[in-house]
């Protein structure tokens, strides 16, 4: 049986890691010896790209879009951040330009039996579409915003959690030498989780998130009242999905890509810039952007990926198809791909956030 594991959308910590160990599962030797079955692994170059545009009678093509993987090839991958097989935010099923039948006849033809897609919701959302035209798909959860629904958690989202911890450890100093204000922008669209947790972690005196639309006044006002107390700077973490009320949100351009998402951007400049035009005092912006989808993988990430690795080959073995990998209350289980995408996980408001302060609720209080 051929078993083809591709990554997509966004990179992130941990992305190796599940490769490695969807690989180590598959082709581990008790599998044939006790069950009487024998895997072949293929990676697929940078996501549904890949096996949208290689051409299966083509060698070089081959080379160029798929790998084949062994454990020794693997090896030392979950040490590793971002993806070692590349990736893309390619939708075969963009009614702007459907490559879906180039898709299905290249799976037809490299003979692969079951597909292990590691991605967040556009990603196993082909995956879903897929599994509805009959190819037997697995997926695994990918994302740094932790918004995906049906599980407790999404590789990437710890050691990005750990990236904004750090950096706004580093801000402090310089913060509080002269005296300022930071607002720094973290990634986040449509859930603040990341937001929330980084700003929670670091000690941040305001968090913007999407789900509750800021106030500039309000902002203003807890500034001043933070003054009267002498203290000398605030750090504020907002999430570039966050929004004024009765406005869209803040976009770079009109850019859209294959899955219809805008680039969001430029929420930070305008709170600093706001922060500065009603107060007077001192602010600065810092977007911390990509830095949150690099470096190498956390000890949780690594863990995850690795659980979360083993338990796609046991789906394949069970044939539970259809669904994704997922974490539920500490267990390990799997949910049906559909209630995924259905909708996100977004930040409750009445449980985790102060919408008085912009902060984490204090749950006594």
């Amino acid at each position: 049986m051929k078993i083809a594991v591709l990554t997509g959308g966004g990179d992130c910590p941990g992305l190796n890691g599940a490769i490695k160990w969807v690989t180590k599962t598959a082709l581990d030797p008790k599998l044939e010896e006790k069950r009487s079955v024998k895997f072949e692994v293929l990676g697929i170059m940078n996501g549904w790209k890949g096996l949208v545009e290689v051409n299966p009678d083509d060698p070089e093509s081959c080379a160029r879009h798929l790998k084949h993987l062994d454990e020794q090839v693997v090896r030392t991958w979950d040490r590793f951040g971002g993806t070692n097989l590349g990736t893309s935010r390619t939708n075969p099923f963009n009614p702007k330009n459907d490559r879906s039948e180039k898709l299905l006849e290249n799976i037809g033809k490299l003979g692969i039996d079951v597909i292990v897609a590691i991605g967040g919701e556009d990603t196993l959302g082909v995956a879903h579409i897929l599994y509805k035209r009959g190819i037997k798909t697995v997926g695994i959860p990918k994302t740094i915003d932790n918004d995906l629904s049906a599980t407790d958690y999404s590789l990437g989202f710890d050691t990005a959690v750990n990236v904004i911890m750090e950096e706004i450890d580093r801000l402090r100093t310089t913060a509080g030498s002269h005296g300022r204000i930071f607002v720094v922008e973290t990634m986040g669209r449509h859930a603040g989780w990341l937001a929330l947790h980084g700003g929670e972690c670091s000690g941040a005196y305001m968090i913007l998130i999407p789900e509750y639309p800021f106030d500039m006044n309000r902002i203003c006002q807890l500034l001043r009242e933070r003054e009267g107390r002498e203290i000398q700077y605030s750090i504020l973490v907002v999430s570039e999905g966050a929004k004024l009320a009765d406005t869209q949100g803040f976009y770079k351009d009109e850019k859209i890509d294959d899955f219809g998402h805008r680039s969001l951007g430029g929420i930070a400049r305008y709170v600093s810039e706001e922060i500065e035009n009603k107060t007077g005092l001192e602010s600065r912006y810092v977007i911390l952007s990509h830095l949150q989808r690099g470096g190498t993988p956390s000890a949780h990430d690594r863990l995850m990926a690795r659980r979360f690795g083993i338990a796609a080959i046991d789906m394949v073995l069970h044939e539970d198809f259809g669904r994704m990998v997922s974490l539920l209350h500490g267990d390990i289980t799997s949910v049906s791909l559909k209630e995924v995408i259905d909708q996100l996980k977004l930040v409750d408001i009445d449980k985790y956030y102060d919408v008085e302060r912009y902060n984490g609720r204090r749950s006594i209080l």
